[in-house]
């Protein structure tokens, strides 16, 4: 078969990898892609955003299938136009893709369906927002209503930083009109958990869970980013636990979708709150997650590809999915300033000189057969292992070897799943 990913980023690298070991895939292309992507598919110089391109390119090479990978594009309808086309195509329409694209929408589904989640109100107006801002208790969650690259929830720890996110979101516009309504909900505490699905309408088959590290700094400080990190399983939460969060929260999710006319049918990303009253709802998105992909896809065992197809011919139901024993821990490097602003173009040293470990390409480009940084994440190193402890050692091994100016990564990823032993 030949395959089209659309997209340019870690998790598109992770897809091209998965997609790439399955002997059915003959050709695979990626649009526009990124310089480690490179080194498994063909890169197409064409932006996720270029629904006409892409549907060219995919007719004229005789695509059988097209994964798209980011958000963006799936919000802004690109498996409707590229179906109508008469292509097949791997992810959520527009009118289910709204569960990642509107905080709103979203919320207002969980509270119709009873799915749990954060106390919350919405607003879009200024004045309202800031009123409401000043009856509640700090800390408190702001979050713009569309999509903000994994940057539009902010969590003001005074009254102050609060008044100051609502102005930038809804006033100064630092999200675009992402920021025209805006969620503030209670602040959840307890730990974060990431299960992510394949979903065909009511059909749920969920991945191996995950944890993602948010915040850019050691120790959970300093503003939220994309993702710092990950790892797979999660050995301190009980089994039990995260299947309370399958029944009580997936399934349902995607049960409300078929009810409200917009059944899913792609990657449903559940973000997870373990407070003191059970699981509840974050957010939910409409792809894979990145960094989550990069250890969820290298402990998978069967055909990413055999997956893809029998949930867009309905028989997800009859796949038998299996996954690897196998702990895995992804840790980004990042450019000096991420998640501000950053240098571009610097060259990156040691790439191969890295050994017991994967390397996604999230932000590089290939200048004059270098590879250099081209993005706020630019690598997520994976490594498997024994357990955490094991592939923790060999991702920061490797992490280690790989150098450019102004590298920045966390240095505690995966270490909350670190069991002492007596």
């Amino acid at each position: 078969m030949r395959i089209l990913v659309v997209g340019g980023g870690g998790r598109e690298h992770a897809i091209c990898w998965a997609l790439k070991k399955s002997p059915k895939v003959r050709e695979l292309y990626c649009a526009p892609g990124n310089g480690g992507i490179a080194g498994v598919a063909e890169c197409v110089p064409i932006q996720v955003n270029q629904f006409a391109e892409i549907a060219e390119f995919a007719v004229d090479h005789a695509i059988d299938l097209v994964v798209i990978g980011p958000d963006d594009p799936l919000s802004e309808g690109i498996v409707d136009f590229l179906e109508a086309k008469q292509l097949t195509v791997f992810g959520p329409r527009q009118n289910a893709a709204i569960i990642e694209s509107s905080k709103v929408f979203s919320k207002e589904l969980f509270k119709k369906y009873h799915i749990p989640t954060a106390a919350y109100e919405s607003f879009d107006n200024y004045e309202a927002a800031l009123a409401y801002l000043h009856s509640q208790q700090i800390p408190i969650v702001i979050k713009a209503d569309g999509l903000a690259a994994g940057k539009g929830v902010i969590i003001p720890h005074s009254l102050e930083e609060a008044e100051k996110a609502l102005h930038d979101i809804m006033v100064a516009k630092i999200f675009g009109e992402s920021g025209n309504q805006v969620v503030i909900e209670e602040f959840m505490t307890g730990q974060e958990m990431s299960i992510l699905s394949f979903v065909d309408g009511n059909v749920v088959r969920p991945m191996v869970a995950a944890q993602d590290h948010k915040t850019v700094f050691d120790n959970d400080k300093g503003p939220n980013t994309g993702g710092m990190g990950t790892y797979s399983p999660l050995p301190h939460i009980d089994p039990s636990v995260i299947e309370e969060a399958i029944e009580k929260i997936i399934k349902p999710t995607a049960a409300a979708m078929v009810s409200e006319g917009r059944p899913f049918r792609g990657i449903l990303f559940a973000g997870l709150m373990l407070t003191p009253q059970g699981p509840r709802t974050i957010e939910f998105n409409a792809r894979f997650g990145d960094p989550e992909a990069q250890v969820v896809l290298p402990r998978l065992k069967t055909d990413l590809l055999d997956i893809f197809l029998a949930a867009i011919n309905g028989h997800l139901g009859q796949m038998d999915i299996q996954w690897s024993d196998e702990a895995a821990v992804c840790v980004v490097i990042a450019s000096e300033g991420y998640p501000g602003p950053y240098p571009k173009g610097l060259p990156i040293e040691g790439l191969d000189d890295v050994q017991d470990a994967l390397v996604f390409h999230a932000g590089t480009a290939l200048k004059d057969n270098q590879i250099v940084t081209n993005g706020g994440r630019v690598l997520g190193v994976t490594a498997l292992g024994s357990d955490i402890a094991d592939a923790r050692a060999k991702a920061y091994a490797a992490v280690e070897r790989i150098t450019f100016p102004g590298k920045h990564s966390r240095t505690d990823i995966a270490k909350k799943a670190l069991v002492v032993q007596p």
